[in-house]
């Protein structure tokens, strides 16, 4: 008897059931059959995340659990499955095909029943929970601040928020709502622009500007910083500008988030091309400085959105009133 495993205890209790003739009635009987092809969640996890993550040491910190610990439960899963799902040469695992397409479907299914989980608290909660989808920087720098002024108002209304950052299908993941970066709002979601992002600004430290007014070559004589979802608006701020682009621009190392890029601008480590409503306290206090006059213009815009087909509950629709009030009292 493995007690950590209810259909199986079930089944050996209802097997003994002089009702049933000590025999296990047949839905019982697949029923156990299929739970019992179900690898151990934990595993599933422990394999997403390395598969994701593409390290057993990194798996293990975002799991909290120890390196040795995420190694078993992969290996046990591989040996259950009879299936190789990585290869490792040396210290560096990579995936499999095999891996690789089973690494997808877990994913996605674990995202599932993430949903799920969500869905059943919001609905026990009285539709009083939320999970936002959102973009880092934004979150860190314009709304996280201002979520307060909503608790005040709704302090029964928990809001959760997880990172993303490209486009995403609402059925495949668990949250009510999506704050984006977009030229317009999602197809099949309602929702409003919060506001256009209008411009990136060229910003830099004092120091650096001075650097570059005294090197000949000017801003192609220190680093560019940049932003690794927009790879090429260096070279586009240079054609705006009626410029060449200088050779050294793609050089410059590179950032996953703007919350990066400006820190190590303000580090001094270069010049940086960041949206000005981001820039603007760092410039009031004189961090940072403009790197030249001319600015690119920005068409996409940050949108809230939630699907089209969902009724929204009470507290989604008293979140997008407040956002909207916040969002036009916001200055670009």
């Amino acid at each position: 008897m493995r007690a950590a495993d209810g259909t199986i205890v079930a089944a050996q209790a209802l097997a003994g059931n002089p009702r049933n003739g000590g025999r296990l009635p047949n839905w019982h009987a697949e029923h156990w059959k299929m739970r019992h092809g179900i690898p151990n969640l934990g595993a599933l996890q422990a394999f997403e995340a390395t598969a994701r993550l593409g390290s057993f040491s990194r798996a293990a910190e975002e799991l909290s659990l120890t390196h040795s610990a995420v190694f078993r439960q992969v290996a046990s899963l591989e040996e259950r499955l009879g299936v190789q799902l990585f290869t490792r040469v040396r210290r560096r695992i990579a995936l499999t095909d095999a891996g690789a397409e089973y690494a997808a479907r877990v994913r996605h299914h674990l995202d599932q029943l993430e949903k799920d989980t969500f869905g059943l608290i919001s609905r026990a909660g009285l539709g009083r929970s939320l999970h936002i989808a959102v973009l880092p920087t934004l979150a860190t720098t314009w709304l996280v601040p201002r979520l307060p002024g909503f608790r005040r108002g709704h302090e029964d209304v928990s809001v959760s928020l997880s990172v993303r950052t490209r486009p995403f299908q609402f059925n495949d993941h668990p949250f009510d709502a999506a704050v984006y970066h977009a030229l317009q709002i999602w197809p099949g979601t309602i929702g409003f622009k919060l506001f256009d992002e209008k411009e990136l600004v060229p910003v830099c430290t004092p120091a650096v500007r001075q650097a570059i007014a005294d090197h000949p070559e000017g801003m192609g004589g220190v680093s560019h910083l940049h932003m690794m979802s927009r790879p090429d608006v260096w070279r586009q701020w240079y054609r705006e500008q009626g410029r060449d682009c200088p050779p050294s621009v793609g050089a410059g190392p590179r950032y996953e988030l703007f919350t990066m890029l400006l820190a190590a601008a303000q580090a001094g480590m270069g010049v940086a091309l960041v949206p000005g409503f981001l820039a603007r306290q760092a410039l009031a206090a004189g961090e940072l400085t403009t790197a030249g006059e001319g600015v690119l213009p920005v068409a996409e815009a940050y949108y809230f959105s939630y699907p089209a087909q969902d009724h929204p509950s009470e507290a989604l629709q008293a979140f997008e009133a407040w956002l909207r009030a916040e969002a036009s009292g916001t200055e670009q």
